[in-house]
Order: structure tokens, then sequence, then C-alpha cells
């Protein structure tokens, strides 16, 4: 049934279906920032330090670890903005579900309200009908 609400409930849920994609592709970001957190781990244990050689290794070898190093603290600020994005669409997600939820119980009010009109107005209907009959019965 038809209300004043359904439109709303329906712009409502569209609202809430891109809120649901928005938290998707938030997640799969993080995932994405989680695993290239867990490579460049594994990336800076399988490097190994050089035991023996001249100078230039010894600092090759340690400008690879510090590089490693680097990358693996840009990861964890990844890793750390986009686990606060997942947040706020959670957020914005929990916020669009409750309207939704509130809109439907609207309409859910409006549709009662409309129905128990239309039961009344049958009601009443059917009263007249039979005061209608009865009123020929002693008529005739």
């Amino acid at each position: 049934m038809k209300t004043r609400f359904s439109p709303i409930v329906k712009l409502k849920h569209s609202k809430m279906q891109e809120e649901e994609a928005r938290l998707k592709k938030a997640l799969a970001r993080l995932q994405t920032a989680k695993d290239a957190l867990q490579s460049s781990y594994e990336e800076l244990s399988s490097l190994e330090e050089p035991h023996e050689g001249d100078m230039q290794s010894f600092l090759a070898a340690r400008a690879l670890l510090d590089a490693q190093f680097r990358l693996i603290e840009k990861n964890k600020q990844w890793v750390a903005f986009e686990e606060a994005q997942v947040k706020a669409c959670q957020e914005e997600l929990q916020r669009a579900m409750m309207e939704l939820e509130k809109f439907k119980y609207l309409q859910s009010e409006e549709i009662k309200k409309i129905q128990k009109a239309l039961a009344l107005k049958e009601a009443k209907r059917l009263d007249e009908l039979a005061v209608m009959g009865f009123n020929q019965k002693e008529v005739v």
C-alpha cells in the first residue's frame, strides 16, 4: 500500500545500499593494506645482513633495512587510515539503517491508520445496508 512515506522509504533504502557498498569497498582496501603490511614484514625477515665483505656491502644492506623499516611504517599508517575509514563507513551505515527503520515504522503506522479507517468505513456501509434491509422488511 502506498503512503506518503513510500518514496522516502525507497530513498532511504537506496542510501543504505550505497553505504553498504561503500563499506565493502573500504573493507577491501583495508585488506589490501593489511596484505601489503604483511608482505613488507615478510620481506624484512627475508633480508640478510652480510657477515663479511667490504664496507660498501654493509652500508648497502643497512640502507635496504632502513628502506624496509620506512615501508613498514608507511604500511602501518595506511592500515590505520583504512581502519578509520571502515569505522566511519560502519557508522554511516548504522545511521542509514536507523533512518530507514524509522521511516519504515512511520510507513507501517500510516498503513495501519489507513486500514483502520477503511475497516470503519466498511463497517458503517454494512450497518447502512443492514438498516436498509431491515426497513424494507418492515414496509412489506
